[in-house]
């Protein structure tokens, strides 16, 4: 084993997780398993004698619950940790305090057949171990909390661009100019924190939001209910026919596609099924893509932190139809992964720190 790999550590009361996880992960290349224990008391003690670059941690457990253990690490020396939670509602608002209190992605697991998804899941488990190994330590020191995502890491699969969803323009001109603004965003792993200080600091009035946060399906509902609690605007799930209104962000559900789709002077959004985009299914090209068709010139892009180069494709896209285009710097990012993509392509008209993307979004109340 490289004295260089991605030590994990995996927190499950279920003997089967442990069992089949602890396998995979230890005929992963490049990965080493420290241990696989029951519980987070287990794990500290463990822990005393090794410290892991990558937890992976159930949610419900005895003696110790994992947000309670989550808190103690982010706390006494910040540690990405991977949530191992299951797909239901329940489920969904417990990963969302686990994200809220530092947790940087989730692998979702079912009730039943729990040994037979593991195994036929081992490529997108391993993924997501690995993408929480990359996540920027000084973020996360920096934040006192691990800036959370929940981004699923979809399965190794055929590589599908927008094309899959929405064909290429063949007509450059951009759409006509309206009164009505639009902002797009997209980010992936450190997002949900990300999107969290973007969002609350904007006041009742603002431009219209639409938002790709890679997420799993069911998760997205929740996140968009907890944001729309701590924010003034509006936030939530989108449903396909939304409005894009001011002072309203529409967040793509898991599991589904969101376009942006024209109605005369107004803007809705359509969410539709479809194939894994850039192994995402939201994908952020595909919704940047349609604001480029859709918006053009009225509308801002944003790509924040996030691994991969969802998003920056579609972000060129934008700035060639006329649109304004910023990125996350590298500095405020978790991961700076779609951002530097979309840098490196040419997609981005400036980059800036976290702090100052609300004031970009007010600046399209005005903008030219």
């Amino acid at each position: 084993m490289p004295l260089n790999a991605i030590k994990v550590l995996v927190v499950d009361d279920s003997a089967v997780v442990r069992k089949v996880l602890g396998a995979m992960l230890e005929n992963a290349p490049g990965i080493r398993l420290l241990h696989a224990v029951a519980d987070p008391l287990l794990a500290i003690e463990r822990m005393k004698q090794a410290w892991p670059d990558v937890i992976v941690l159930d949610v419900e457990m005895p003696r110790m619950d994992g947000i309670t253990f989550l808190r103690k690490i982010m706390a006494e020396r910040p540690t990405p940790v991977v949530i191992c939670s299951t797909l239901t509602e329940r489920g969904a608002e417990t990963t969302m305090a686990a994200l809220a209190a530092g947790a940087v992605s989730i692998i979702t697991k079912p009730k039943l057949g729990l040994k037979d998804f593991l195994t036929d899941s081992a490529d997108e488990l391993v993924a997501a171990v690995r993408a929480a190994a990359q996540v920027n330590p000084r973020r996360l020191a920096a934040r006192g909390v691990a800036s959370a995502s929940a981004a699923a890491v979809p399965a190794v699969t055929a590589k599908l661009s927008a094309d899959a969803i929405l064909p290429p323009p063949v007509d450059t001109r951009a759409p006509l100019r309206t009164t009505e603004r639009v902002v797009a965003i997209g980010t992936s792993t450190g997002g949900t924190l990300a999107l969290e200080e973007v969002l609350t600091a904007l006041p009742r009035i603002t431009p219209g939001i639409i938002i790709v946060q890679h997420m799993p399906e069911k998760f997205t509902a929740a996140f968009a209910e907890r944001l729309d609690k701590l924010c003034q605007i509006e936030v939530r799930e989108a449903r396909h026919g939304d409005r894009v209104l001011p002072g309203r962000a529409l967040i793509a559900p898991g599991g589904r596609h969101m376009l942006l789709r024209r109605d005369g002077a107004q803007y809705v959004v359509d969410v539709i099924d479809g194939p894994l985009v850039n192994r995402h299914r939201p994908s952020v090209d595909v919704l940047f893509r349609s604001v480029a068709r859709q918006a053009g010139a009225n509308a801002l892009g944003i790509i924040m932190t996030g691994m991969g180069d969802d998003g920056a494709a579609g972000l060129l896209e934008m700035r060639k139809a006329g649109a304004r285009t910023v990125a996350q710097d590298e500095d405020s990012c978790v991961v700076y992964g779609m951002p530097k993509e979309a840098v490196k392509r040419g997609a981005v008209e400036k980059s800036l720190p976290l702090a100052a993307l609300h004031r970009e979004i007010l600046q399209q109340l005005t903008a030219r």
